[in-house]
């Protein structure tokens, strides 16, 4: 068996992002996306409102693990495809339309990405 190491494919030093809004079950964040010179997701973060709180914690964790694992070569479609359906607190009615319930903020991000980044309105 081949191990494949991927390389890490960095981001510039000064990039273009993209700050989103939500609102899962009355719990708030902001969803930050950092983008390659292409316009592919490379970073995400997440601030969440109870800021100090273990779920805050746990949601920088995972964006780092997600942004490392965008620049080490997994694709978005791939990313969504794991995170998507999720299930944990807290989940509910979002203030998206375009999602209007997440069983979790994962599955949120997973979704949120899903349409902005891998679908028809990402190609236009």
């Amino acid at each position: 068996m081949t191990a494949t190491i991927n390389r890490r494919e960095s981001l510039p030093s000064t990039r273009k992002s993209v700050t989103h809004k939500f609102s899962i079950n009355h719990f708030e964040g902001y969803l930050t996306v950092g983008l390659f010179e292409d316009g592919r997701p490379g970073e995400v973060f997440i601030k969440m409102s109870k800021e100090g709180s273990t779920l805050s914690g746990l949601v920088q964790g995972f964006c780092r693990a997600f942004s490392l694992a965008l620049q080490h070569g997994l694709t978005v479609r791939d990313a969504c495809d794991r995170f998507r359906g999720m299930h944990f607190e807290p989940s509910g009615p979002t203030n998206n339309p375009e999602i209007p319930e997440a069983s979790s903020i994962l599955d949120y991000v997973a979704r949120y990405l899903e349409v902005n980044y891998c679908g028809a309105r990402a190609a236009a």
